[in-house]
């Protein structure tokens, strides 16, 4: 079983909580928002936007309403939050909880890569647009390119809504039923690469 990274891990995580490349954020941020990795003994990444106030005040990605939703559809998937890798994009608040803009997300990527490297996930659940474009490129729209697995470096990237967009919309919404669906898809893929030669 692959171990989590520990003090290459402990390291980055100090040099992206010193990052000051994007002026304005660093500026109104009270925390920086590294990610976490869990016991990461399923070797899933999520990856989301960015922080917003709930994070920003905790430093700790996806609490509140949409960390608790993502937890629960998680646990339906038969996955678990303490094995998985929780990742953004940008690791500091947009005021206002705008979008990131493309310089702040380019002054971000090499984190985000760096983390990846690190962890080396078997299959990573790209949680809406701002991630979807970041592993697909700019000008990919969600109902483009979710529903499919793509390999982006030699791993499964499993594109899906994200947890705000469900909560959003609701229990009936199609966001909703679709990250349902997206997570179990990525379980899938899990239970396939522990598989032996495929079987």
């Amino acid at each position: 079983m692959t171990q989590p990274p520990g003090e290459e891990w402990r390291e980055l995580a100090t040099r992206i909580k010193g990052c000051v490349r994007c002026r304005e954020l660093a500026a109104v941020r009270n925390t920086v928002v590294v990610g976490e990795h869990g016991q990461f003994t399923r070797r899933l990444a999520l990856v989301g936007e960015a922080p917003g106030a709930q994070e920003d005040a905790t430093g700790k990605p996806f609490v509140g309403r949409s960390g608790q939703l993502l937890d629960q559809l998680l646990s339906d998937a038969g996955l678990s939050r303490s094995e998985t890798a929780v990742l953004g994009v940008i690791k500091c608040r947009p005021p206002g909880n705008r979008t990131p803009k493309a310089p702040e997300i380019a002054n971000c990527r090499p984190w985000l890569e760096t983390q990846l490297t690190l962890l080396n996930p078997r299959v990573i659940v790209a949680l809406g647009l701002t991630a979807a474009a970041w592993f697909l490129g700019t000008r990919v729209t969600l109902a483009q390119v979710r529903g499919a697995v793509h390999n982006i470096g030699g791993r499964a990237v499993v594109v899906t809504y994200h947890p705000a967009a469900a909560a959003r919309f609701g229990p009936n919404g199609k966001p909703l039923a679709a990250l349902r669906d997206d997570l179990a898809l990525a379980a899938r893929l899990l239970g396939e690469a522990l598989q032996p030669d495929g079987q």
